[in-house]
């Protein structure tokens, strides 16, 4: 006789479902059921004004699957960029682009070319003449002042202006730009771009009142008496010194100073050999302003080139340009010839010790190196500050001003963003503007703010890469090393081409978002998805036929389902 063998009962599965029998099908069977959750792409989470950058790169890259011409997905593209920067020519030539350093795609064949589109859509809207749309039909009658026309200021000022308040910026320099002009070199930045998407802003009804400074022109207790809210986005124009024996002399300039003066047009005779100390952004602008002005330039810097704070892109350009680097060398002292004038620069070799708090390991001296290097100009790019002449009482000691997440200063009425609370990225300038406006507008109307999203983070190890076509990344082209002297001051890079933007769009997974790909709806055994008869319409789940075995959210490749 057949012995006979009792089947033990299976316990919940791991996720809380029960696996049991569908109807004698054998199918298994799960209490979770699918559900669209929607995920915050890692550009958008690395983005420091958050911008809808999968929103704006999907409206180009789906534009043909919804038979909409691209003129009409550029325009739209565009007007998602101005809801909340003001600046998309100018951010797609100078932002270091933090987007693209978390892309989920870089882990299959590089990372989307976000900056490259998102200057492609700012030059086609300025090629085409595009305008912003205001936010509100309405005109109030608050009238608020902004000092500084710098990427913060400005950016403040287009927000309310946008919703229809009187603006008035006022500007301690000739022209408007802030550090985007007098801090930029134009072969990064053309004015005529800068001055364009400038006016746009102006065009809203704002009131620019140039060479204009708060303490010497008007004081800031009058400003208080005329206006109803104050925003504070002055630039860090001012030059910190090396706090080294000689560096008063003639031809010895901070960074700051040397490419203020140069973006504003002043001819300085600047010699043949030109020495820079400091491994930032500015010093590599200085550098290679330096060689176009006809100099040898050298860059000493007291780390190596893995610690270099500026942009890697900028580093590697000045490296093709010829432009030479000392690393592991500092400044000891100038030396000094007989007219005043600093003839060179006494240094000193280091090596690297300990990490300090910036995480980066110490740079410590190497007793017994020094050494001498000759020069004709001099320049400390080591760091810089906002002079804060006429707003000193908002300053709070080493930390200049505090202003809370919202802009908000110790003041009554008085907010403050950009380089005056703390040296940032254009971008995060930009978006200290976007948020101080924002509650200024509230708090003017008494309405609350509107929350922030809180959506789950979706990175790549949750999404299926190998659904996604392998696809080259675009990236933009520019004028060879050889040929940039024939021409200065034009600008280096070239923008993609119309088709090289769309593709390069096309390569966006839409992380988190659904795409139509279809992919749940093929994966489906039990007709419990509905597919629209709409390209991009939502998918419907009819729960009712819904057998719970996951296939759906397992196959679907930007992770945008979840079982629950």
């Amino acid at each position: 006789m057949a012995k006979i063998v009792k089947k033990k009962k299976k316990k919940l599965g791991s996720g809380g479902f029960s696996a049991r029998s569908s109807g004698g099908t054998g199918k298994i069977v799960t209490d979770l059921r699918p559900k669209y959750v929607p995920k915050m792409p890692p550009c958008m989470n690395a983005c420091p004004n958050e911008t809808s950058i999968r929103e704006i790169i999907t409206t180009i890259a789906q534009a043909e699957k919804k038979e909409k011409p691209y003129e009409i997905a550029f325009t739209e593209a565009f007007d998602l960029l101005m809801e909340k920067n003001p600046f998309p020519a100018v951010c797609g030539r100078v932002c270091p682009h933090p987007c693209e350093s978390e892309c989920n795609r870089k882990e299959k064949d590089g990372a989307v070319s976000i900056n490259n589109i998102e200057r492609f859509v700012g030059d086609w809207a300025i090629e085409h003449q595009l305008k912003p749309k205001k936010k509100s039909e309405e005109v109030y009658a608050d009238k608020i002042a902004v000092i500084g026309a710098g990427p913060a200021g400005l950016s403040c000022a287009y927000q309310l202006a946008l919703q229809g308040y009187p603006v008035t910026v006022f500007e301690a320099f000739p022209k408007p730009g802030g550090m985007l002009r007098y801090g930029i070199p134009e072969y990064r930045l053309p004015r005529d771009i800068l001055d364009i998407e400038i006016d746009r802003i102006l065009e809203l009804g704002v009131e620019l009142k140039c060479n204009v400074c708060i303490g010497r022109d008007i004081s800031y207790d009058d400003l208080k008496k005329e206006y109803k809210v104050i925003f504070v986005g002055i630039g860090a124009h001012k030059g910190l010194p090396l706090n080294v024996t000689g560096e008063d002399a003639e031809n010895v300039y901070t960074g700051a100073d040397f490419l203020h003066r140069v973006n504003a047009g002043e001819s300085l005779d600047i010699g043949k050999k030109v020495i820079i100390i400091g491994g930032g952004d500015s010093a590599i602008d200085a550098a290679r302003v330096s060689l176009r002005m006809g100099a040898e330039p050298v860059i000493l810097y007291r780390r190596t080139i893995k610690e270099m704070p500026a942009i890697d892109h900028e580093v590697h350009e000045a490296e093709r340009e010829g432009i030479r680097m000392e690393f592991l060398a500092a400044p000891v002292e100038m030396l000094q010839g007989e007219n005043g004038r600093a003839t060179g620069m006494k240094c000193i070799r280091m090596e690297l010790g300990e990490p300090d708090d910036s995480g980066r390991r110490r740079p410590v001296p190497i007793e017994g190196s020094e050494f001498d290097v000759e020069a004709d100009t001099i320049i400390a790019a080591i760091s810089q500050e906002p002079d804060f002449t006429g707003v000193e009482h908002l300053r709070e000691g080493r930390d200049w001003i505090k202003a809370d997440d919202h802009g908000v200063t110790k003041e009554e009425s008085v907010f403050a963003g950009g380089d005056a609370i703390a040296l940032g990225l254009v971008t995060m300038a930009i978006f200290h503007g976007r948020r101080a406006a924002e509650l200024i507008h509230c708090n003017l109307r008494g309405i609350p703010p509107e929350p922030r999203p809180d959506l789950p983070l979706i990175k790549h190890d949750r999404m299926k890469l190998d659904f996604y076509e392998p696809k080259n990344r675009h990236d933009a082209s520019s004028i060879p090393p050889e040929a940039r002297l024939q021409d200065p001051w034009a600008e280096v890079e070239n923008g993609l081409t119309r088709e090289e933007a769309i593709e390069e769009a096309m390569r966006c997974m839409s992380c988190g978002s659904c795409f139509d790909c279809g992919t749940c709806w093929k994966f489906c055994q039990d007709n419990a998805i509905v597919k629209p008869p709409v390209p991009f319409e939502p998918y419907r789940f009819k729960l009712e036929f819904c057998q719970g075995c996951k296939k759906c959210a397992e196959e679907c490749p930007c992770g945008y389902i979840e079982m629950e």
